[in-house]
């Protein structure tokens, strides 16, 4: 979350129903939502990432995974496919002593 954010301010509600002010606190939490889930620049000291997934399968791009303790970034044209693996062999060797 961008620390540059003016989150709205929410004032204490009056002792009798107002609709106008009923009207305000909806708009005000409206707002509230969309910089919470505005994208932006940020920064931490500290983050704890939990519950992180192992692959890349239906993550949308730019989210986190984990994978033998690297952290990843799903993107496009890189997928991440877990449980592919192949082996091969070319010939053989001898060694004699």
């Amino acid at each position: 979350m961008d620390v540059r954010l003016v989150f709205p301010r929410f004032t204490s509600p009056p002792a009798d129903y107002d609709r106008k002010y009923f009207a305000d606190l909806v708009r005000a939490l409206d707002t509230l939502i969309n910089v919470v889930q505005a994208p932006g620049e940020g920064r931490q000291t500290t983050i704890v990432l939990t519950n992180l997934a192992n692959n890349d399968y239906n993550l949308e791009p730019g989210t986190m995974f984990e994978v033998g303790g690297a952290l990843r970034v799903s993107v496009i044209y890189s997928p991440y496919v877990i449980g592919i693996g192949s082996t091969g062999s070319v010939g053989t060797v001898a060694v004699t002593v």
